[in-house]
């Protein structure tokens, strides 16, 4: 008998920088989005909209949450 796929939803409300807050959940969901038996999905409300923005210019110090984004929706599902 197979395990039942396992579900995680990420609800991200701050913005993408100034915070570690979406950077956190974003690292977390990608990386239980390589495990197998795993579905990833991330949605985005508020601020945390602009964490999907195309083109963005990272600030000094911080990661770019646009490729994290880009990576997490190669894996998983995202929605703003």
């Amino acid at each position: 008998m197979t395990e039942p796929e396992k579900k995680y939803l990420f609800v991200i409300n701050d913005a993408p920088y100034g915070s570690e807050r979406p950077y956190n959940a974003l690292r977390l969901a990608l990386n239980l989005a390589k495990k197998a038996g795993v579905q990833v999905r991330v949605f985005l409300m508020g601020d945390a909209v602009l964490c999907a923005r195309k083109g963005q210019k990272t600030p000094d110090g911080y990661y770019n949450v646009e490729r994290m984004i880009k990576s997490l929706v190669a894996r998983g599902q995202v929605a703003t």
